[in-house]
C-alpha cells in the first residue's frame, strides 16, 4: 500500500466541504467531516452504527466510544460542534432512523461503505477541490487531523497520544512534515 498525504491547505478542506454540501449528498459530507475531526481509521469509521452517535432519546451524544479494530484500543472521542452539525443534517435527512443501522451505509444495500469505495470517493473529492500532485486516500482523513492539529500548535506528544502512536517519531513522519515545509522554515529563521 502506498503512503498518502494529509490535506495540508485549510482552503482545500473548506472547498471539499463546500463541494460536498452543494452536491446534496449529506452522507458523504458527514463522512468527510467525521473523518477529519475524529481521526478514526476508515475501517472504524465505516463500522459505526447510528446507536454509536445518538442516545435512546434520539439526541446526539457528546462522546463516541470505539474499540479500534487495528489496535484493540478503546477510544473515547469527543464529537465537536462541526461533527454534531453534520450529524444533525444527516439524521434529519434520513426518513427512518434505525439505531442498529450503519451510519455510512452503502447506497445499494444495508451494509457499510467499503474502504475501496471510500477511496474512490476521496479521489473525486480531492480532484474536484484542485488537489493534485500528491497521493490521497482513506488514511488522508486521519492524517489531516494530525497535520492540522500540529499547525494549530497542539504539542506533538498530544497528537501522538490521540493517534495511538507508540512514539513521537512515528507521529512526525505520519503527519507529513515534508522537505518544502523544512525549506520554508529555513527561509523564516534568520539568526
Amino acid at each position: 500500500m502506498n503512503p498518502v498525504e494529509p490535506i495540508r491547505d485549510p482552503k482545500k478542506i473548506l472547498a471539499i466541504k463546500r463541494n460536498l454540501r452543494e452536491s446534496g449528498n449529506i452522507r458523504n459530507y458527514l463522512l468527510f467531516v467525521m473523518g477529519i475531526n475524529t481521526s478514526l481509521r476508515i475501517s472504524d469509521l465505516c463500522s459505526l452504527k447510528v446507536s454509536d452517535v445518538i442516545d435512546q432519546k434520539g439526541n446526539i451524544k457528546d462522546y463516541l466510544f470505539v474499540k479500534e479494530k487495528k489496535t484493540g484500543r478503546n477510544a473515547k472521542i469527543y464529537l465537536n460542534e462541526v461533527v454534531k452539525q453534520a450529524l444533525n443534517s444527516y439524521l434529519e435527512s434520513v426518513k427512518a432512523i434505525d439505531p442498529g443501522a450503519y451510519l455510512f451505509k452503502s447506497e445499494r444495500s444495508s451494509k457499510p461503505l467499503e474502504r475501496v469505495r471510500v477511496w474512490t470517493m476521496i479521489q473525486d473529492w480531492v480532484k474536484e477541490a484542485g488537489l493534485e500532485g500528491e497521493r490521497y486516500g482513506t488514511h488522508s482523513l486521519r492524517k489531516t487531523w494530525g497535520y492540522q492539529a500540529r499547525k494549530q500548535g497542539v504539542p506533538i506528544e498530544q497528537i501522538s497520544e490521540k493517534l495511538g502512536h507508540r512514539s513521537v517519531t512515528v507521529t512526525k513522519r505520519y503527519i507529513g512534515i515534508n522537505q518544502e515545509e523544512i525549506n520554508n522554515i529555513e527561509k523564516e529563521i534568520c539568526i
